[in-house]
């Protein structure tokens, strides 16, 4: 893809971004975000379950260099979760990566970290700002007519799938494959919001998925196949590189 960028200031209403761009910069507050590529997604049940540690893991995906990660611990007491976002947020600042904590704006600000992702049966986005008035908010949708209502809050970026299907989620909503994505970006571009991909996007689906999003989330595309961590950086980095190209 060819590099571009779009900044979206709280309360503007920014040019949409130019065609082909994967590199988005975005403003809200006083706080910036480049969006581009690879999104890893740290999945504390994907990485309990293999018995990896999830500062170590997080250290050989940030070594690809992702501009924006997530810490997801949907198991995990609001205790644990809020002491893992500590430890991350360090790792996070000297890996120049942005941390965005899942579903809890409270934990975020707790943390200190800059943003929050929010799913449709978390807090409203409007909710989230009064809470937070200076995080980073992703929305997650599900459909074009979630994808519009969120888009007409200006959120930092909005998520948009499943596109395909995802072991790493197992009530997730049905696939929307990629004319669904391609549908949700050209709302997402006119909009001037940018687009994150979400939903069972691997190495060999990269390419298509890249063409019509700004990012692609990741989660089981990027776990070690054997143990230990061996392998984890080198997915990252093929990754980042499937998705920063058309």
């Amino acid at each position: 893809m060819a590099r571009s960028s779009t900044a979206a200031r709280s309360g503007e209403n920014p040019a949409a971004p130019c065609a082909g761009g994967v590199s988005v910069w975005l403003e809200y507050a006083r706080l910036s975000v480049e969006l581009r590529g690879l999104y890893p997604i740290l999945d504390l049940d994907s990485l309990d379950a293999r018995a990896l540690d999830v500062l170590a893991y997080a250290r050989a995906v940030l070594a690809a260099g992702p501009k924006v990660i997530q810490l997801r611990a949907k198991s995990s007491s609001a205790r644990d979760t809020l002491a893992l976002l500590r430890a991350l947020a360090p790792i996070c600042q000297n890996a120049g990566a942005t941390l965005f904590a899942n579903d809890r704006p409270d934990l975020a600000l707790l943390a200190g970290v800059a943003g929050v992702h929010v799913g449709q049966h978390d807090l409203p986005l409007a909710e989230v700002r009064r809470v937070g008035p200076e995080l980073l908010v992703g929305v997650s949708t599900h459909t074009l007519e979630q994808l519009d209502q969120a888009l007409a809050e200006r959120p930092t970026y909005v998520a948009f799938g499943p596109i395909f299907g995802t072991p790493s989620k197992a009530d997730h909503e049905p696939p929307v494959g990629v004319a669904g994505l391609a549908a949700a970006h050209e709302r997402s571009a006119r909009a001037g919001v940018p687009l994150v991909a979400i939903g069972g996007i691997d190495l060999a689906r990269a390419p298509s998925v890249a063409a019509h999003a700004e990012a692609a989330a990741v989660i089981g595309a990027l776990l070690p196949g054997g143990a230990g961590l061996e392998g984890v950086t080198s997915a990252a980095h093929a990754l980042a590189q499937a998705l920063s190209t058309r």
